[in-house]
């Protein structure tokens, strides 16, 4: 059951006044909740942050065992039962089904979906010696990093972002790997020593991104929300990634990453258009392929080209790779995207 703490609300005829925006309680979730709140107030809106405690948060237990979608789904009861009026998810989290109660009315301009390396004594990834110890919390990092064979000792990892910085600074682990947006959010982008690039290391689809998601009868809240948030760049480009994620059936835990921009290019008449550019991977959870692809397309094909590149990846023999039976047989793989302090961090 989700304990909600809220601030006393007022009541201005059939609207409720000030907008509650639900959130977790960790540091980052109530960062990002709170950008969205202090956007909304300077837009002239009132709207205060009400904070709900998830069976995930009260738990130490492996996110396998309580549940990949326990962090977004306690949220989404909090919506449904009229407790928030809005709830602000990374968007990562959320499943690729649509729920018809909910409508994602805003998607804000994005940060920097690439992975960050926190590494001890200020090491770049191609300085780690054989051997270093990496903590990750994603097979899809460790995937990566696997077949990047350096010879790295990739560990399981869990816990909030501060637990995990600490485990470097204090010599348990040589390195982690984490979302690079997160850190910038909380301001700790002091901490890291290199910007993993996607040709190293593709970002899981969505990752960065926030979604401001209401109820589907709120229309007004809707047309708010779109109009003050919503950045059309951002909404193309993580339509694509979650459409490649959706075509592949593959779950946050599944080795899938996936990176789409929005770019400038030129029309065969000379013109300066806007093109959706794609980059997608599927790799082996021990490393021993990684298979990539990309498209580019027209912004508003954004589903589209992810369901398109999706489909090549198949092609290539994606689906054989996600069935393989290393993730059960390897005792170094219990690794998930939900942390309870954020899952895509």
């Amino acid at each position: 059951m989700t304990v909600v703490q809220e601030e006393e609300n007022v009541t201005a005829g059939s609207i409720r006044v000030p907008w509650r925006i639900g959130t977790r309680g960790s540091l980052l979730a109530l960062t990002q909740a709170g950008t969205i709140r202090d956007n909304l107030i300077a837009a002239g809106h009132e709207a205060e942050l009400v904070v709900v405690k998830t069976p995930g948060d009260l738990s130490s237990d492996p996110v396998q065992q309580i549940g990949v979608g326990v962090f977004t789904s306690a949220l989404r009861d909090e919506l449904a039962a009229g407790n928030i009026d809005i709830a602000v998810h990374s968007y990562k989290d959320l499943p690729t089904a649509q729920d018809p109660r909910f409508t994602i009315a805003a998607i804000p301009p994005r940060e920097d979906p690439r992975d960050a390396l926190v590494a001890r004594d200020g090491l770049v990834l191609g300085e780690l010696p054989a051997g270093a110890k990496v903590g990750t919390s994603a097979p899809r990092r460790a995937a990566q990093l696997r077949a990047l064979g350096l010879g790295l000792d990739i560990v399981p990892l869990r816990g909030n972002l501060d637990t995990r910085l600490r485990k470097v600074s204090e010599g348990e682990l040589d390195a982690v790997v984490v979302a690079r947006a997160g850190l910038a959010r909380i301001g700790r982008l002091d901490v890291v020593t290199e910007a993993l690039e996607p040709v190293q290391m593709l970002p899981a689809p969505a990752q960065g991104a926030l979604a401001v998601e209401c109820r589907t009868e709120d229309s007004e809240l809707i047309k708010v929300l779109t109009d003050e948030l919503d950045d059309a760049a951002t909404r193309a480009s993580v339509i694509a990634e979650r459409s490649l994620l959706a075509e592949l059936e593959a779950g946050c835990t599944v080795p899938i990453g996936a990176i789409a921009e929005v770019v400038e290019s030129l029309d065969d008449d000379g013109r300066i258009v806007d093109e959706l550019s794609l980059r997608g991977c599927a790799a082996a959870v021990d490393g021993s392929d990684v298979l990539r692809a990309s498209v580019v397309g027209a912004p508003e094909r954004a589903a589209e080209l992810g369901r398109e590149l999706a489909r090549e990846l198949l092609d290539l023999g994606a689906r054989e790779l996600l069935s393989t039976p290393e993730a059960a047989d390897n005792p170094r793989t219990d690794f998930s995207n939900s942390s309870p302090m954020e899952k895509n961090q």
